[in-house]
């Protein structure tokens, strides 16, 4: 997506750069969504996952002022998309062995952490953005294709993509809502039959990444700020909404609807859904549940807009 100079300077406030990224995501993805609609619409019954049984009585058919709001990671799929869309860029030779090690302790510290130092995280996005830098969009998408077929369709949890599918069969929009970028989400979202995605917009001029990103990456208060920019577009009743996450960081975006459910939800999560009653599921083994103290990669994903945070390389420090 192209976007001027001026859309992100650096004395923004954390806020309003919140706001940009949150507008900048929904843009984009009310452009994807209709490129895809009608193949939505032309799904046979093969392409969709059996119902999980004891399913909700919400969402109520034919409710057009009502979607939903879907977090991908660990929630519709299992584990971090942009680590697997970074699988795919190692076997492509986009980086070195020594780079992808890197990666992987990144990984590992995330999890372990459960924290992200500014930092830290401003050194991961700048690597990040320079490894797409200069490449066109449309190579990337393409690649992304591939990529999903190879490491991710087969990661789909099938209970969440049975409620995705309640609210497209009640006739509502269903969206994905993720810090990875836009383009990789909104590959995922037309493979899974949903309206389309808001995720991290990485700045292009003329169909080529500059290596910036527009706003910020949509994590956090971001996401409920693109949410809320789609909703006023779509004209949505946020209080018949649902959204759908494993992560206590997307409390906001939770909040923000009326009807909130937390999806193999982490420690921090449980407890605050708990405390107000919302909605749980989780299809995780016994075993994997048992670890919900460990949170995904959050954030990890959101580093580079257009494919290239798949590999969120950690720089060397002076």
């Amino acid at each position: 997506m192209a976007a001027l100079g001026w859309l992100t300077p650096r004395r923004r406030s954390s806020t309003a750069r919140s706001v940009l990224a949150g507008e900048a995501a929904a843009e984009a993805a009310r452009k994807t969504s209709q490129q895809f609609e009608a193949d939505a619409r032309a799904r046979t019954d093969a392409d969709t996952a059996p119902a999980a049984p004891a399913e909700p009585v919400f969402p109520v058919v034919g409710d057009v002022s009502a979607a939903a709001f879907f977090d991908l990671d660990n929630t519709v799929m299992q584990g971090a998309a942009i680590f697997h869309f970074g699988r795919g860029l190692y076997k492509r030779k986009f980086f070195q062995r020594r780079e992808l090690a890197r990666f992987a302790w990144q990984q590992t510290w995330f999890r372990i952490a459960g924290v992200e130092d500014p930092e830290h995280m401003q050194d991961v996005r700048e690597s990040a953005l320079s490894i797409v830098k200069g490449h066109r969009v449309s190579e990337l998408m393409s690649i992304g294709e591939e990529i999903y077929d190879e490491y991710m369709a087969d990661r789909i949890w099938p209970g969440t993509r049975a409620l995705a599918q309640a609210h497209l069969d009640a006739g509502q929009k269903v969206w994905l809502v993720t810090a990875a970028p836009v383009e990789t989400a909104t590959i995922i979202a037309r493979r899974l039959g949903l309206t389309g995605a808001l995720g991290t917009v990485a700045e292009s001029v003329d169909g080529v990444y500059t290596g910036k990103l527009v706003g910020e990456p949509l994590h956090g208060p971001a996401k409920a700020e693109a949410v809320r920019a789609l909703a006023g577009a779509e004209n949505l009743d946020l209080s018949r909404c649902a959204a759908y996450s494993d992560s206590h960081n997307d409390i906001p975006m939770l909040s923000l609807v009326g009807h909130p459910y937390a999806i193999n939800p982490d420690t921090k999560l449980r407890k605050h859904a708990r405390e107000r009653d919302w909605r749980l599921r989780d299809y995780r083994t016994g075993r994997k549940a048992a670890k919900v103290g460990i949170p995904a990669a959050a954030g990890v994903g959101a580093l580079a807009g257009g494919t290239a945070a798949a590999v969120a390389l950690h720089r060397r420090r002076r």
